[in-house]
């Protein structure tokens, strides 16, 4: 179990870099911070966005805070507080990513 922040900062963000061959682009990608947009394809059903929020993640004091989907999705999550990494809590991270990349290739957001 990883408890330090910088090593589950850098092991969730491993985990995400594959996702920009899929469509999105990096917005912050630094040591502390880290997050994904994705430019709306043509198809799309809102092209007055530029760009559609995906996920973020930033080192805080005392955890790591993780955010998914943007708020005008139904399946938008509260942030999560990571303290602590597992490989439950990462295979979690996992799946709720690649849930949110199903739902934003259905919208044709990327």
């Amino acid at each position: 179990m990883k408890t330090d922040l910088i090593e589950i900062f850098q092991t969730i963000r491993a985990t995400l870099q594959p996702y920009t061959t899929l469509g999105f682009n990096d917005g912050a990608n630094s040591d502390q911070k880290y997050d994904l947009w994705a430019a709306p394809a043509l198809e799309a059903k809102d092209q007055n966005k530029p760009e559609v929020f995906f996920l973020s993640m930033e080192v805080k004091d005392d955890h790591v805070a993780f955010d998914l989907l943007p708020d005008s999705v139904p399946q938008h999550e509260r942030t999560m507080y990571i303290k602590e990494l597992d490989d439950v809590t990462l295979n979690l991270i996992e799946e709720k990513v690649a849930a949110g990349y199903k739902i934003f290739k259905e919208q044709g957001w990327v």
